[in-house]
């Protein structure tokens, strides 16, 4: 009988995952949708499971995105107040889904709310992930103007994570929208100034100023083929890079 094939080693320790809120509203128009988020979380306790040290990011955009009230005619700041409440919302749902498979998870968020979150404290999210916790970060960067882009890019330089895992519903980075362009071109890997000059929406340009200068890659792929957050942590080709 031949022996089972050992897992290939990780070529990531520790990773930070930025997931958009619509990547928790599934199939439904709004909210969150707890299939979906059990399946995030089910692929989130693999990684788990062969030992990568995950923290997340979670956008708010299911349930409210600030600059869209704002363009109606609310006030900007109080409308990023307003998507950095519905990012913990998200990240609350997020836990529950992975407390239900055993995986020990803390939420902490930039907006102090101790009742349901704890407070972002850099060396105690780096002990919760040195202990096995898979950590999310809610709310941002606290601070109205910088959009969950920026809040990933910052929350993965302040845990030494190895790489920013960029979530999408597409196979990468494309230099158009492939879902509206099937003429679109995909990018295999670029660099932070080629991403910067081609004006690739990929993530906001602070966002992509900031991982350039502390040469933090980030993995384009798509959430929706199940199995790709392992595949790309384990460093199977899959989606796009962008790095020095």
């Amino acid at each position: 009988m031949k022996a089972n094939r050992p897992e290939s080693k990780p070529r990531y320790k520790r990773v930070l995952l930025k997931l958009s809120g619509e990547a928790l509203m599934g199939g439904q128009g709004f909210g969150v949708d707890p299939v979906m988020a059990s399946r995030i979380a089910e692929e989130l306790e693999e990684l788990h499971s062969i030992g990568v040290e995950v923290a997340a990011t979670v956008g708010g955009g299911n349930i409210v995105r600030g600059i869209a009230v704002s363009a109606a005619g609310m006030d900007r700041v109080s409308g990023d107040y307003m998507g950095m409440l519905a990012t913990v919302i998200n990240a609350l749902a997020l836990q529950n889904a992975l407390e239900k498979l055993g995986v020990h998870t803390r939420v902490q968020s930039a907006i102090e709310m101790k009742e349901v979150a704890e407070p972002f404290i850099r060396r105690r999210a780096i002990r919760h992930l040195e202990k096995g916790r898979v950590v999310i970060f809610a709310a941002g960067t606290g601070n109205p103007y910088f959009s969950t882009d920026t809040a990933a890019a910052l929350r993965a330089m302040e845990i030494g994570a190895e790489a920013i895992l960029k979530a999408t519903k597409v196979d990468g980075l494309y230099d158009s929208d492939p879902l509206l362009n099937p003429s679109a071109k995909l990018f295999k890997q670029l660099t932070y100034i080629e991403v910067l000059e081609k004006g690739l929406r990929v993530m906001d340009t602070t966002a992509i100023s900031l991982c350039m200068e502390n040469k933090l890659p980030i993995v384009i792929f798509n959430l929706l083929r199940r199995g790709n957050i392992k595949k790309v942590v384990l460093g199977s080709k899959v989606g796009s890079m962008i790095h020095a």
